[in-house]
């Protein structure tokens, strides 16, 4: 996918996988159509929704690792072209939007990740730097490992004769 056409669901995704440094897990609600994430950005731990493309609120994450941030122009329909520098970023990047915040959005996610990104991983993950490795359920009795049976075979599980 073009950075350039990402918005709502997918660029809040590609915003928090962006944000390596601060969250650890990424999960999807309401339906799966919600970013809802956990971490901790420099001692304020996040623990919900996370919207940036909606919310300035949200999108002040990465306002705040800006660190040169110039806006090239605005029409009256509100578009806006921005160029940006952010802290861990790997180039001075340029983007349009139909916003301020979406521009932004869309430069911070280019700083990361260059001009195009994966479709969306619609499961559960964790991060480890910029990978995405997904996560499953965990069982309330949690994950046992069997000890090897030299007379059993496998999946067999030895039910109590009756």
């Amino acid at each position: 996918m073009n950075v350039a056409d990402l918005s709502g669901l997918a660029l809040d995704y590609w915003v928090a996988r962006s944000l390596h440094d601060f969250v650890r897990e990424i999960h999807f609600t309401d339906s799966g159509r919600v970013v809802s994430i956990r971490g901790n950005d420099r001692g304020r731990p996040w623990d919900g929704r996370f919207t940036p493309s909606v919310s300035w609120e949200a999108a002040a994450v990465v306002l705040e690792r800006a660190q040169r941030l110039e806006v090239r122009e605005r029409t009256r329909d509100g578009a806006a072209h921005c160029v940006a520098d952010f802290e861990g970023g790997h180039r001075t990047v340029s983007s349009h939007g139909d916003s301020l915040r979406v521009a932004l959005l869309r430069a911070f996610v280019i700083s990361r990740f260059g001009d195009t990104v994966d479709e969306v991983l619609r499961q559960p993950q964790s991060l480890f730097g910029t990978k995405a490795t997904p996560v499953g359920e965990q069982s309330a009795v949690g994950i046992e490992n069997e000890l090897p049976k030299p007379d059993g075979e496998i999946g067999d599980i030895r039910s109590a004769p009756r």
